[in-house]
């Protein structure tokens, strides 16, 4: 069996200038701020989209998505999904996410997250493991200006 490790982050700071909902792991917060971003600005799926990316070594993010966006395709699952098509017959056998930020909290969406990243790349709930932390502020995340994400993901193939 071979095995592969990938690692992916992103970060978004909160928009001030237009509404727009925050949505994370495609769940939609209840917080009077979304990220700035030319797409959904998800920076939970981003970073799992590079994640993916470092493995395959097929950049979604930048070229790929803007030309989506420039489309009218904002929904970055959209994004998540060429990713895991570049994975081919790699199969997933855990997703690692760390998400930095002092607003919202994400306790109370845990479970929802933990569901919702497990049916996009189809994969067990147990597979999807999220922790979450302030940073004791010592970051602009920590500090409330906006969320800080690291995700790591390990495949296999027989």
């Amino acid at each position: 069996m071979k095995t592969k490790t990938g690692i992916g982050q992103d970060s978004h700071a909160f928009e001030t200038q237009i509404e727009k909902p925050l949505i994370l792991g495609g769940v939609t917060f209840d917080h009077p701020q979304g990220l700035k971003g030319n797409s959904d600005a998800d920076v939970l799926l981003h970073s799992l989209t590079n994640a993916i990316s470092s493995i395959t070594t097929k950049n979604i993010l930048g070229a790929k998505a803007d030309d989506l966006c420039q489309q009218g395709i904002t929904d970055s699952s959209e994004y998540l999904k060429l990713a895991l098509n570049d994975l081919n017959d790699w199969n997933i056998d855990h997703i690692a996410i760390s998400i930095e930020c002092l607003v919202p909290k994400i306790s109370p969406k845990m479970q929802a997250l933990r569901s919702s990243i497990a049916n996009l790349v189809n994969t067990d709930i147990d597979n999807i493991g999220i922790t979450a932390t302030t940073g004791e502020g010592l970051t602009a995340f920590g500090r409330g200006e906006g969320i800080g994400v690291f995700s790591m993901i390990t495949v296999s193939k027989t």
